[in-house]
């Protein structure tokens, strides 16, 4: 099972409205291992990540005025994705976890730059 990424509004009356996926965009947000495995990972905590670390616990959702706050955090995993990979199950090969990580991230990081576009929020369930 995977983890989904999607983009939320508020309406008027305060319910979430999810956004439909463009076509050609993946909404997939890693593995359902990853909560624990990446996501809450101590390398990735050790980053100072502090909104992905919350999917070890529950569904995460940014708040609309987070979401550049998150988008800055993606761009910190990003750029230590090599340190992340190290810490990830070696069964599969860090090639692998290297091409999974980078264009979750990728995925990711696309819905938030939707959700700042549309004046929402993030989930990822």
């Amino acid at each position: 099972m995977s983890l989904l990424v999607n983009v939320f509004v508020y309406a008027p009356d305060g319910t979430r409205d999810f956004l439909d996926v463009p076509d050609g965009v993946s909404d997939t947000a890693g593995f359902e291992r990853w909560r624990t495995s990446v996501w809450g990972s101590p390398m990735v905590r050790s980053l100072g990540a502090r909104f992905l670390p919350r999917l070890a616990e529950d569904d995460l959702y940014v708040e609309p005025d987070e979401v550049v706050a998150f988008l800055d955090e993606c761009a910190l995993l990003v750029s230590h994705v090599p340190l992340i990979v190290a810490g990830m199950d070696p069964a599969h090969g860090a090639e692998e976890h290297t091409h999974n990580l980078t264009s979750t991230l990728a995925h990711i990081s696309d819905a938030a730059r939707r959700a700042v576009q549309a004046g929402g929020g993030v989930v990822i369930w």
